[in-house]
């Protein structure tokens, strides 16, 4: 999950909310479902696509077993699901990190499943941070603000990152440049000393 965040540029939840129908292995591109109901398209990281089959094989395994025990499919949108009431059993529509236990909804005597909680990937986070006994601040954020920086650093235009890290604003992703000295043939002096 960390790799995603890290080489996507992803949001937390949107990590977490990824299904099997957002990977395009073919393309080489995910696409990210974002604040605000915007989608947006990111490259894959290479490095990254023998760790995500290996992921998704693991999902049809458990989407297998699921069914076997009478599974009523993953938690949906309400429209989604009424205008497609089959799909929440579809393979498609699976979490890519999904919870490791059923929940049972009762009302509707129905057995879902739904996607890794936040708080098991911000304290496996934590407890790494503090075996690594690192002495700065790490939260997940911390990812996504490395994935703008790195880009700013490799030459990519602000309007590239933007785009990529799912900013409606420009003045939001400039937050970034702070992070970067600036590069100019020569160094920065007074024009009295020119």
């Amino acid at each position: 999950m960390v790799k995603l965040l890290y080489g996507c540029g992803l949001r937390l939840f949107e990590c977490l909310q990824l299904r099997v129908k957002d990977f395009n292995f073919e393309a080489g591109i995910l696409t990210v479902h974002g604040k605000g109901k915007k989608d947006r398209t990111v490259p894959l990281t290479e490095t990254m696509v023998p760790e995500l089959i290996s992921q998704l094989e693991l999902i049809k395994n458990i989407h297998d077993q699921d069914l076997a025990v009478g599974y009523s499919g993953v938690f949906l949108d309400d429209q989604l699901e009424k205008k497609y009431p089959s799909s929440a059993k579809d393979l498609i529509w699976q979490w890519l990190f999904p919870q490791k236990t059923l929940t049972k909804v009762s009302a509707a005597q129905e057995l879902r499943r739904y996607h890794l909680h936040e708080t098991h990937v911000q304290d496996a986070l934590y407890e790494a941070v503090r075996r690594a006994r690192l002495t700065k601040r790490v939260t997940s954020h911390t990812f996504r603000h490395s994935f703008a920086t790195h880009l700013l650093q490799a030459n990519y235009d602000i309007r590239t990152i933007q785009t990529l890290i799912g900013h409606s604003d420009i003045r939001t992703t400039m937050i970034y440049t702070h992070c970067i000295p600036s590069k100019t043939v020569k160094e920065a002096k007074s024009p009295l000393d020119f």
